[in-house]
């Protein structure tokens, strides 16, 4: 691992942990030339998943458009970047244990959306209003308040 600082080749690994959802490994590491402290986190590679459209298209998985719309729908919300990505990992772990290398788009959708409302409501009913294509007052999701109501 080459340091950020110094661009030495020459680094160790001080402490290593594995996260709750045991997918990546973050790594403390320091550079033994300039002794410059920094993270990393390693990732399993796994083959690449895509997405099933509901227009019968395939398109490569990319869960940086997963969290670029999730930072919309949390726009001017208290959030922050870790508690994104996070969330997406965690569910494009559950969806790659359920799905082979294809996803349904609708599944990607349905994973976000269960944890996001579990984490900012307003952050949920805005995620959920692009997928679930509100457009009546009657046609609204379940409220925290009425969760009959669907």
């Amino acid at each position: 691992m080459r340091c950020p600082k110094c661009s030495s080749n020459e680094t160790r690994v001080v402490d290593s942990r594995t996260p709750t959802s045991g997918a990546n490994i973050r790594r403390r590491r320091e550079c033994t030339s300039c002794g410059h402290r920094f993270s990393t986190l390693e990732q399993l590679l796994t083959e690449d998943a895509h997405v099933h459209k509901s227009d019968g298209s395939l398109e490569p998985l990319d869960t940086a458009k997963l969290v670029l719309s999730l930072g919309k729908a949390f726009s001017k919300r208290p959030h922050n970047r870790e508690q994104i990505r996070i969330l997406v990992q965690e569910a494009m772990d559950h969806l790659k244990g359920e799905f082979d290398n294809e996803i349904p788009s609708r599944a990607i959708a349905d994973a976000i959306m269960t944890r996001l409302r579990s984490i900012d409501w307003i952050a949920y009913v805005r995620y959920a209003s692009k997928y679930r294509k509100f457009k009546e007052v009657d046609n609204h999701p379940p409220t925290p308040n009425n969760p009959s109501m669907t």
